[in-house]
């Protein structure tokens, strides 16, 4: 049984409340709240499933607003949201973070632990501190080995132990999970309650909480004795580990979600306005009786016609209005939009060096947008890392790799900007003898292990000096070019 009395939530005080139904309550509530419907929008907007696509052609009619289906009804997706949460994905977590660790068996534990299956992960966690602004990872065992997991941010109910929201108290996970009952198939809401004495397994059923009949409570740890006899074991930390995208865990799109729609909207009635060929010329008739103002509106829309009655009694006749599309007034507004988006985002627009001299200053003032809001994703990432280490290090200690605790690492990000590879090697040549070779190899951009260039260089260094040797012993047996005079 899971004691939640420990936790230091103070609503859990209130009078008659216990903590399941304190925690279905606050489940209840968080499903509605403005919070997960931004996360749940920065998700479903980067798979491309946008307002747009739910957009009909209206008018009004005698009722109020009626749907006319008889005219084009474009929905066209100019995802720019979603290129703009991979461009600053990949820039920061593009490339594999180095490792930085002065003892050396502690750097070789975690390059096999930050494996590259650990950094697809990573990049996944990325796009979720994104989309929803904050990511999620819960370290556990699978066979005394240590695996992460990814919790997508639409399905984490974090409660906080303080209000700068470094510490959890408790975490809540909410998915949906399809069931048989006899024949029928039905969903159903699981839920999961991650605390200090382990995870705590429910159903969530008309508003309350009931034990999961199918997933027991467990702890985090479960070992099997020699007589297969188990026992369970706790983290001193909770083990699901924040990676926020921002100190305030805003997710981009809030920032950009009314940008994303005005694109798809002037995209879209564009591509409406060169498809209606008949309504790009409104009729106007001439000595014929008129209707009720409903009606008319409703014609015009869905037809271009306009019924005119003449006062003079002249005969009656059809003329027409000519509406011309201008395509050059959308392709204005449409830049200005996708410009705004960008900015709005803080990513880049790489079409701008088309018109420039891609040199590194031109570049470097490209980048600065992206490079400034991946310094406070970073800032939040080393945190994230060093709550992580916590549970890696008591993993390698477990396992006898080493008791690494207190040893100092540093997590190195490679931000994967575009340069100018000739200004850059030139100019390391021009630093040569002023700086060392260590250095002078970290920045050349075609180096990526600086200690296997280090020894390739070593190398071929031993082999010039060996045939420079060999050289001068062919001359004389000595080596003395003067040997044989």
């Amino acid at each position: 049984m899971i004691d939640y009395t420990k936790l230091n939530i103070a609503r859990l005080q209130s009078k008659g409340l216990t903590a399941l139904e304190f925690f279905a309550a606050e489940i209840e509530r968080w499903k509605r709240s403005k919070e997960r419907t931004a996360q749940l929008d920065g998700e479903r907007y980067y798979i491309g499933d946008h307002d747009i696509l739910q957009r009909k052609r209206t008018a009004i009619g005698k009722n109020g607003p009626i749907t006319l289906d008889n005219l084009p009804n474009n929905q066209i997706v100019d995802n720019q949201y979603g290129k703009m949460v991979d461009q600053k994905t990949n820039y920061l977590l593009g490339q594999k973070f180095k490792i930085d660790a002065d003892d050396e068996a502690y750097a070789m534990a975690l390059s096999e632990v930050f494996d590259r299956r650990f950094h697809r992960l990573l990049q996944n966690i990325g796009g979720d501190s994104l989309n929803g602004g904050i990511g999620w990872l819960y370290p556990y065992y699978d066979a005394d080995k240590l695996r992460f997991r990814r919790l997508p941010p639409y399905e984490v109910l974090p409660f906080w132990a303080d209000d700068q929201h470094t510490e959890l108290d408790a975490v809540v996970r909410l998915y949906a999970s399809e069931v048989y009952e006899g024949q029928t198939l039905k969903t159903v809401e699981r839920v999961e309650i991650y605390s200090s004495d382990g995870i705590g397994r429910y159903i969530l059923t008309d508003g309350k909480l009931k034990d999961d009949p199918y997933n027991p409570h467990s702890s985090y740890i479960v070992r099997k004795g020699v007589a297969g006899e188990e026992t369970g074991f706790n983290w001193d930390r909770l083990p699901v580990v924040p990676f926020k995208y921002n100190a305030k865990e805003i997710p981009l799109i809030s920032r950009t979600k009314s940008l994303q729609d005005a694109i798809n909207a002037i995209m879209s009635d564009f591509v409406n306005n060169m498809q209606e060929d008949s309504r790009n010329t409104i009729l106007v008739i001439k000595n014929y009786d008129g209707e009720d103002l409903a009606q008319f509106r409703q014609n015009l829309a869905a037809y271009g016609a306009v019924k005119v009655r003449t006062v003079d009694g002249a005969a009656g006749a059809v003329e027409t209005l000519q509406i011309e599309v201008n395509h050059h007034n959308y392709q204005a507004l449409l830049e200005i939009l996708k410009r705004a988006l960008v900015e709005n985002a803080m990513g880049f627009d790489a079409k701008n060096l088309r018109s420039s001299t891609p040199n590194q200053m031109n570049i470097q003032s490209m980048y600065s947008d992206v490079d400034l809001d991946a310094n406070g994703m970073e800032a939040e990432y080393q945190a994230a890392f060093e709550d992580l280490l916590f549970f890696i290090n008591a993993y390698l200690a477990n396992t006898g790799k080493g008791d690494f605790s207190g040893k100092s690492v540093e997590i190195i990000f490679n931000r994967d900007m575009l340069m100018n590879e000739a200004e850059s090697i030139d100019n390391l040549k021009k630093s040569v003898g002023i700086i060392s070779r260590e250095t002078l190899l970290a920045q050349h951009p075609w180096v990526s292990d600086v200690e296997a260039e280090q020894n390739r260089l070593d190398t071929e260094a031993r082999r010039r000096l060996d045939d420079y040797g060999g050289a001068f012993g062919d001359q004389g047996g000595d080596g003395d070019p003067n040997a044989q005079q």
